[in-house]
């Protein structure tokens, strides 16, 4: 197992996608340390840029290696190697190699520009979000043979997650504002990784009173130490359900 997440981290990391894709991240976050003044400023303009391209970047780049890889996955199920280790040999070297550009892209900028606590959890968010959304890409793929529908569920998912869901839960909002919907808004939010992980940046630039009293009670509820750790915990269990699923329909199909 350890052979093969090798050969795909070192495959994956050498392609000039990634480079180019470590390259962006380095510059733009640079570029906003630099622009912003105010470090926490730059990590809030960082924090709504790396919500929007990493899941996107995340779920394309892994959909597009999956489909690309069955070759190689066919010949790996052809040897005495059990199917539950190709696959998850596969998700954790596309897994780790994203992230690895994640890191390297953002976090040594944010240690060299704005070392803080906010900075660790950004970097946390982000690493949480490429293996949710690398999770949700094996999944899409394993759905369908056809890689056009394949990247085109992937695609949806994203857009979903990233802008969809925001408008659904606004309209909710609106719909049923005479209604007390704190609590409900704080269970929406565990529905959506994405919001998930703001979240949590957010508390701890301490722009929750911005949001009213919904952000007083995300502020009581997430913005403990408990707090931190069940949110992470939620965005763990967003990992484990697709990447544990995708793993059962794979080991059951015929490849």
């Amino acid at each position: 197992m350890n052979k093969i997440i090798k050969y795909v981290f070192y495959d994956i990391i050498r392609s000039k996608i990634m480079i180019a894709y470590t390259l962006f991240l380095l510059l733009l976050t640079i570029g906003l340390f630099n622009l912003g003044g105010n470090p926490d400023k730059a990590i809030l303009s960082l924090l709504n840029i790396v919500l929007l391209t990493v899941p996107l970047i995340s779920i394309v780049f892994a959909t597009t290696h999956f489909y690309n890889s069955y070759e190689f996955m066919e010949l790996l199920v052809a040897q005495p190697i059990n199917r539950t280790r190709i696959f998850m040999s596969e998700y954790l070297g596309v897994a780790c190699s994203l992230s690895g550009a994640f890191i390297l892209g953002v976090g040594l900028p944010v240690l060299l520009f704005g070392a803080s606590l906010t900075g660790l959890y950004l970097l946390l968010t982000g690493v949480f979000i490429t293996f949710i959304f690398v999770a949700l890409a094996f999944l899409a793929s394993v759905l369908t043979r056809d890689k056009a529908k394949g990247i085109g569920i992937a695609l949806l998912v994203w857009f979903y997650f990233a802008l969809i869901y925001d408008g659904i839960v606004l309209f909710i909002l609106y719909y049923f504002s005479d209604y007390p919907l704190e609590n409900a808004t704080l269970a929406m939010t565990a529905l959506n990784p994405v919001d998930l992980g703001r979240i949590i940046v957010l508390l701890n630039l301490d722009v929750s009173a911005l949001m009213g009293y919904t952000g007083a009670l995300y502020k009581s509820i997430l913005g403990s130490v408990w707090g931190i750790g069940l949110a992470f915990g939620l965005l763990l269990l967003w990992i484990l359900v697709p990447i544990l699923s995708s793993r059962r329909i794979f080991s059951r199909r015929d490849i």
